[in-house]
């Protein structure tokens, strides 16, 4: 197996609902290539989660296993609190962002204009030249919010190597902060949609 990534527990306290706008958050996955994913058949959790940094399980920790342990018992991988051939790691933070918008936006002004009044004397002439006319300014807007990410890493347990990696980030609603239960299961549910067992896997008969 080629040397894979190994991956330091970042310290990591915040709640994170990982999902964006109507579209969902962006899934990526990462896995190497001549791992034979068939040929484990258990998993567990690292010693010390990404999420658990501040010494003690987090409700971020309890979604994450709730969501994860879902998504690899149905891939048909059994539990294991002694000897699991997989070890499994979450990471998760939230990070704040601005976006500034610029639009045009006409601005009337009295500036010189073309206009010229025959017969109107030097009042008429000067009237012509200070008429209101628009140029155009620029109205900006900023904006603030809030994004999330999420990691859950899969480690061969033997030879402590990354072999499976997958990141959801989005940008993330009240009620996402607010509730991130929800979120995470659904962002997880979706990063194991893209895991490579069922494509590696061999088959009996």
């Amino acid at each position: 197996m080629q040397t894979w990534i190994k991956k330091t527990l970042a310290p990591v306290t915040l709640a994170l609902a990982v999902a964006g706008c109507a579209s969902g958050p962006d899934i990526r996955t990462d896995y190497d290539p001549q791992t034979d994913f068939s040929a484990y058949e258990s998993f567990g959790w690292v010693p010390e989660l990404g999420t658990d940094r501040a010494g003690y399980a987090t409700l971020t920790t309890n979604y994450f296993k709730d969501a994860v342990r879902r998504e690899m018992e149905a891939l048909g991988y059994t539990y294991d609190t002694q000897d699991p051939d997989l070890l499994v790691n979450f990471f998760a933070r939230i990070r704040d962002r601005t976006e500034t918008y610029s639009r045009p936006d006409p601005v009337y002004t009295l500036a010189p204009s073309p206009i010229y009044f025959h017969g109107a004397g030097y009042y008429g002439y000067r009237y012509g030249l200070y008429t209101a006319w628009p140029y155009y300014g620029h109205d900006v807007q900023t904006y603030h919010y809030k994004v999330g990410t999420a990691n859950v890493d899969l480690i061969d347990a033997r030879e402590q190597q990354l072999i499976w990696e997958g990141v959801a980030e989005g940008r993330l609603t009240s009620d996402e902060l607010e509730q991130p239960g929800e979120a995470i299961s659904e962002a997880v549910g979706e990063m194991f949609q893209k895991f490579p067992t069922r494509r590696n896997a061999t088959t009996d008969g």
